[in-house]
């Protein structure tokens, strides 16, 4: 897919961070916008500014993880747009501790945006994608966290590593019905956002007394550890030109971070000489 103009994109988790980066870009190639994100404030917000860009813009607030959202996002974005070229899958969370000590709570929480966010946006605009019968593209973020095992952060890289499957999956199964759809999976490293303070935005139903659970030293490093990283890490600016870059070469992997190549490949090994696994921890600028 090589040219945007006048196209139509949907973007989740679209008011702040990879999403609002990905929004301006959309903007900057003439094209209409859907975004879609669960805070309110922040959304309406984007909203104004790519509007006073010049940009046309419809802002949906969207829980990715309620399926009910996703088809009112679907409802709204052909009645004001008429369909989607661009689905970005971008909405994502961090929460939990180890993988015994998180509640089940935090898993359901980070596994319904991480995961069943990306589920029900390909059931549902899919097969609007395919009625058009013209050049359409899905792109889902998932992360080097998905690529790549280690402690730590441990629901979000579960989820992430199922995103990446379910990506590699939907790109096979639309090849095989010759469609026009195509698919990119962002495995980004350390970009400079708000991931660390995802609970922000926690719903209610999955904040009950009891369900969050202190971090442990070692966690509590590990999440330090991550922070650091994050505030360090790449502007989302750079990850939608690398995005779009990708988009125009039909390309499927995009890592715009070339340091996790070395983890990438460890790990490949070890699986292919059935070796145990073994963690590179990731290095931050000074």
């Amino acid at each position: 897919m090589g040219r945007f103009n006048n196209k139509n994109a949907i973007i989740t988790g679209a008011a702040s961070g990879i999403g609002r980066a990905l929004a301006s870009r959309c903007a900057a190639d003439n094209m209409k916008i859907v975004l879609a994100d669960i805070e309110e404030e922040a959304l309406y917000k984007a909203d104004k500014e790519l509007t006073e860009t010049g940009a046309t813009v419809l802002s949906v607030v969207t829980d990715v993880g309620n399926e009910g959202h996703i088809h009112t996002l679907a409802e709204k974005t052909l009645s004001s747009f008429g369909g989607v070229q661009l689905l970005f899958n971008n909405a994502g969370v961090g929460g939990g501790s180890n993988i015994w000590s998180s509640s089940i709570a935090d898993w359901q929480w980070v596994l319904n945006v991480n995961l069943w966010g990306s589920i029900y946006t390909t059931r549902v605009f899919v097969p609007i994608m395919l009625e058009l019968q013209e050049d359409c593209h899905i792109v889902n973020t998932a992360s080097r966290a998905g690529l790549e095992t280690g402690p730590g952060n441990s629901i979000y890289r579960v989820s992430k590593h199922a995103l990446v499957s379910l990506t590699e999956t939907l790109y096979h199964e639309l090849k095989l019905t010759q469609s026009r759809i195509g698919v990119s999976l962002l495995c980004p490293g350390f970009v400079n956002t708000r991931i660390c303070d995802a609970g922000r935005n926690r719903p209610s139903e999955y904040s009950k007394p009891g369900d969050i659970t202190p971090p442990s030293l070692q966690e509590s490093m590990i999440i330090e550890f991550i922070r650091a990283g994050v505030e360090q890490g790449v502007s989302p600016d750079q990850v939608a030109a690398f995005t779009f870059n990708a988009i125009e070469h039909n390309k499927f992997y995009i890592l715009p971070d070339s340091e996790s190549k070395d983890a990438i490949q460890q790990r490949m090994e070890h699986i292919l000489n059935e070796h145990n696994p073994t963690f590179i921890i990731p290095e931050t600028q000074e």
